[in-house]
């Protein structure tokens, strides 16, 4: 379920490729109370690219912008991209996340969240693969996934974005070039 989220995500909002940047300096704290090790020290830091596109990410889904994500707020992206999620779902996932407890994901929670990794990719090509079982990503597949998400392509931009990294030339993703995409 994490896996859905933070992929969904990534789609939605780094649906072109990044440059990569030289690695940032994680954000300080931004915890309700202020008190604790900053838990993301350990983590390996990102890439300027990499946080502006965490932080545009975060802003979307923090719909009363108070630097926080609740489980509704979780289960309105869900809705609004025509998936469901029970409270009970999106509750669990916040609470999974949730290092200091307050039943809320702040940046440096929500970004660990996103940096899930390899079932996460797996969870996100099956959003984008239309063709349940094809084990591609279409042109079309890419369009109807971006226009549920409020991101409305033509054709044409879904293929050219594409073929950036369609690495045999076939016109689709397959999810080694889906995941080559998703690193970059």
């Amino acid at each position: 379920m994490a896996a859905r989220i933070a992929k969904s995500l990534k789609l939605h909002f780094g649906s072109k490729p990044k440059t990569p940047s030289p690695p940032s300096t994680p954000p300080p704290p931004t915890t309700a109370n202020g008190s604790g090790a900053h838990f993301l020290a350990m983590q390996k830091p990102i890439n300027s690219a990499k946080e502006d596109e965490f932080r545009q990410v975060f802003s979307y889904f923090d719909n009363d912008k108070d630097g926080r994500i609740s489980a509704d707020e979780l289960r309105s992206y869900f809705t609004s991209i025509g998936e469901s999620m029970t409270h009970d779902e999106a509750q669990k996932i916040v609470l999974e996340f949730d290092k200091n407890g307050d039943g809320l994901l702040e940046y440096e929670e929500f970004v660990v969240l996103m940096e899930k990794d390899d079932n996460v990719l797996k969870k996100a090509f099956e959003v984008f693969e239309v063709e349940k079982g094809s084990g591609f990503i279409t042109a079309e597949g890419l369009r109807q996934v971006l226009r549920r998400l409020g991101n409305s392509k033509s054709y044409q931009e879904c293929e050219d974005m594409i073929r950036v990294f369609d690495l045999d030339g076939n016109g689709v993703l397959d999810f080694h070039e889906f995941n080559k995409m998703m690193t970059n």
